[in-house]
């Protein structure tokens, strides 16, 4: 059974690309990373668009290895024929933007898990799930791997799968250039080229630069180039990148200009940064290509997949997802950096976020000092002891999620603050928790020290007993909201309309403000005309918002509780005191113990699951 469209062979690193645009990468300071590789990058390019893929590569039995793992299976790529090689380390390269023309770049490979690939990775088995198979030249350059493509391709016949070569050139890696040539894009030779001569008429789909074609060809004479593969793969579909002039497609003869082949609209943008824009291409054509469509959109589909990632700074975070590419292509962008491009860039953030469980049960242990002093009525309260009370409190949220998982499907979550949490914090990481974190107003900004996956925990508070004021509270939103946008992390938003206002004129004043939260947290509403009210907001305003997560504050919330899970907006509840507070007070009357009060902690978070559920 064909249950995959598309197996990549080859490359798997881990790029770290440098941040201080306009720098040598002698100077950058900071390294932001990502999955990399031609064949890592297409597979998630085309999975983002639909397609169903797998790749074959190998990996460390490392952190770095990990997390190319860990990234595809986000991505939605099956790692089916990933392997982890126990003694070599994951490829790791070093990426900058100099300027327009300039993208240095070091590649970590020497004796790295990727380029042990051999003919034990191939199985016929998972060839023969697949439509198509996409080699890539790099990978020919070593025997052990020349070997592992060869019998990928040899298998992908006998299984009746379409061939497709991504030319891939990269001199340096074909022993052609030292170490600090890795942006070298052309060096003529005439082994390279002879080698690849022999993998030519294999081949359904050819792609490449003009300067891969050059390669491929034998010559730097395009047109010949051309002229040449057409006599050594007939049947193939050749493509031509041109860059900012689109591409042209070749199913037949080879005419005698680039400019008569078959072609798509171009999309002249600011070029920001060309690595990984082919990989995009590769993507965006394969979408096309493998749906059967006409190759004037196969065409057109590559085009904008390459606009879109070479004006953005890294190669698979900022591929985009079909959504994200029809509204291009229907709308287009006013902006020649597609970057500023703010509806562009909330497409894409709310289409590849991170996947979170549907439901999500929630205890909230972020409070401040004051509020556990508070909680006290009277007794000592120490800033260490409250400090170890919300470490147990991350206990007891993960023994109740292990029983939300078996009953209800429910998802466990967590809010906690940087200060007090701190520790609590670090041992939430342990777990597969989803963690917003509390941002104190008038705190500095350092989301580039939290964890990715931690939600940036802001308050929109317009009530009268708010400490600050309301137009003070949106200023510090948006400055958050503006730092996460371009981090590409989450932002949860406590509303809290003021006296007289509704929740959903509430939202639709944050909205107005510019400010789409990934989640709303807001209180329980009595009635379906409330609801109703919010579900119109949001589905106007930000129908790509994840939903809306509501505030169970006391054991009476039972009834209303129960009509916010039938919601459809409504992903999640939160109990905050209302799950640890009895807990706290025993706690810190010496009353029960640390188990005890984990476990009483437990049972209040299953008691208003239940009710969450439906359940009972």
């Amino acid at each position: 059974m064909k249950d995959l469209d598309l197996v990549t062979i080859g490359r798997s690193s881990v790029d770290l690309y440098g941040q201080q645009i306009g720098g040598r990468l002698e100077d950058m300071a900071s390294f932001v990373k990502a999955v990399g590789g031609c064949p890592a990058n297409i597979a998630i390019g085309a999975a983002r668009l639909g397609l169903k893929t797998a790749l074959i590569s190998r990996v460390g039995d490392e952190a770095m290895g990990r997390f190319i793992r860990e990234q595809l299976l986000r991505e939605g790529v099956s790692v089916d024929g990933l392997a982890t090689d126990p003694h070599r380390l994951t490829a790791l390269v070093l990426l900058g933007v100099r300027d327009q023309e300039t993208f240095p770049l070091i590649f970590y490979r020497t004796d790295c898990a990727d380029a042990a690939l051999d003919e034990s990775d191939i199985t016929r088995d998972l060839i023969a799930r697949s439509r198509a198979v996409l080699v890539t030249g790099t990978h020919f350059a070593k025997a052990n791997s020349d070997a592992a493509q060869k019998k990928a391709i040899r298998l992908a016949r006998e299984t009746g799968a379409k061939v497709i070569l991504d030319i891939d050139y990269r001199p340096n890696l074909w022993g052609l250039a030292g170490h600090g040539a890795g942006d070298r894009r052309y060096i003529p030779s005439d082994q390279v080229s002879a080698h690849l001569a022999g993998i030519l008429p294999d081949c359904d789909l050819i792609v490449g630069t003009e300067e891969e074609l050059h390669i491929a060809g034998g010559t730097t004479d395009t047109i010949a180039a051309l002229k040449a593969i057409r006599k050594l793969a007939p049947g193939a579909l050749i493509v031509a990148k041109r860059g900012a002039e689109g591409c042209a497609a070749f199913p037949e003869a080879i005419p005698p200009s680039l400019d008569e082949g078959i072609r798509g609209p171009g999309f002249p943008v600011e070029v920001y940064n060309v690595l990984g824009a082919g990989d995009a291409f590769m993507a965006g054509f394969l979408s096309g290509w493998l749906r059967d469509a006409p190759l004037e959109t196969c065409c057109t589909y590559a085009n904008a997949c390459g606009a879109m990632a070479v004006s953005r700074l890294l190669c698979s975070p900022e591929y985009p997802g079909m959504k994200e590419l029809m509204h291009f292509l229907a709308h287009g962008s006013s902006h020649h950096a597609l970057r500023f491009d703010a509806v562009l860039n909330h497409l894409h953030h709310a289409t590849t976020r991170r996947p979170v469980p549907r439901k999500l049960a929630i205890l909230s242990i972020d409070h401040g000092f004051q509020d556990f002093e508070q909680y006290g009525k009277g007794r000592h309260v120490d800033a260490g002891r409250v400090a170890y009370f919300k470490t147990l409190a991350v206990k007891a949220a993960a023994e109740a999620g292990a029983q939300f998982k078996e009953r209800n499907g429910l998802g466990v979550g967590m809010f906690l603050d940087g200060t007090l949490g701190r520790e609590a914090l670090f041992r939430a990481e342990d777990h597969d928790f989803w963690i917003a974190r509390q941002l104190p107003h008038g705190e500095r900004v350092r989301l580039t020290e939290w964890p990715m996956r931690q939600v940036a925990k802001l308050i929109a508070n317009g009530r009268s007993d708010a400490r600050t004021p309301y137009s003070q509270h949106v200023s510090e939103i948006r400055q958050v909201f503006a730092a996460a946008q371009a981090l590409g992390r989450e932002v949860l938003i406590e509303a809290l309309p003021p006296e007289g206002e509704t929740t959903a004129m509430m939202l639709e004043r944050l909205y107005g403000e510019g400010l789409k939260a990934d989640y709303w947290l807001i209180e329980l509403q009595h009635d379906a005309a409330a609801w109703a009210a919010i579900d119109a907001v949001i589905g106007a305003q930000d129908p790509l918002c994840r939903g809306v997560i509501v505030i169970a504050r006391n054991a009476q919330s039972g009834p209303d509780l129960k009509k916010a899970g039938r919601q459809p907006r409504v992903m999640g509840f939160v109990g905050g005191r209302s799950v640890f507070g009895v807990a706290f007070l025993l706690w810190l009357g010496g009353d029960i113990d640390d188990v005890a009060a984990i476990t009483l902690m437990k049972k209040q978070l299953q008691h208003f699951a239940a009710d969450f559920a439906g359940e009972g």
